[in-house]
């Protein structure tokens, strides 16, 4: 059952599917094939079950073509799918489930599972660390865990620069115009995280270059 899947290190999820990028396809992911790419601990072993939950493994651990889509160029977008299907239980519920508190997931797991506490806060633990790593596709409105300005069409409209006071040298000035769209049925959170990814980006910028 997928609300009583998890990993006793989700910490390692990331790296693990930085390997499933980098390295050759394995005939299938067995224990044996984790230590040799360096998860060498017992616990590791309980990342396999997580990688059949999102389907980048079949259930007897065969690479899928999901697997073969996460290599490729849309790979965030391939695990959000997959995400998205192995956890249908919280997504029935919220179709942003990616998005939502960790209390908020709590009461479905709790709801959905004859587990105790400590397995839900663990199965919690593996959502959002496989969250952190993928993009959502949602009803044309593309949303990531973490929005960066490709969630944003900014076109850039410059204008003449201004000449400077005579015995005054300055840089050359520039202009921009940002223009956001963003979908009507976008939630007011989705809004209130593009325009912190924004003010995040302009602001590191500025210091970067002032």
């Amino acid at each position: 059952m997928a609300d009583s899947v998890y990993t006793t290190v989700p910490g390692k999820i990331k790296t693990l599917l930085a390997k499933i990028k980098s390295v050759g396809v394995p005939p299938k992911v067995t224990n044996e094939w984790l230590k040799l790419i360096g998860f060498k601990s017992s616990n590791d072993s309980t990342l396999i079950s997580v990688l059949k939950l999102v389907g980048l493994v079949d259930a007897s651990g065969v690479p899928t073509d999901s697997w073969q889509k996460y290599r490729g160029v849309n790979g965030q977008t391939a695990l959000g799918e997959g995400i998205r299907s192995g956890y249908g239980f919280l997504y029935n519920v919220y179709d942003d489930a990616h998005m939502q508190q960790n209390d908020m997931l709590g009461h479905v797991f709790t709801a959905s599972s004859k587990a105790g506490g400590q397995v839900i806060s663990k199965a919690i633990a593996t959502f959002k660390a496989l969250v952190g790593e993928a993009i959502f596709e949602q009803r044309g409105f593309t949303e990531a865990m973490q929005v960066d300005e490709r969630t944003m069409h900014v076109p850039l409209n410059t204008k003449p620069l201004a000449k400077s006071p005579v015995g005054f040298s300055s840089g050359p000035s520039l202009h921009i115009d940002l223009q956001v769209h963003v979908s009507p049925e976008a939630s007011p959170d989705q809004i209130d995280q593009i325009f912190a990814s924004m003010a995040k980006h302009l602001f590191n910028s500025k210091r970067e270059h002032g």
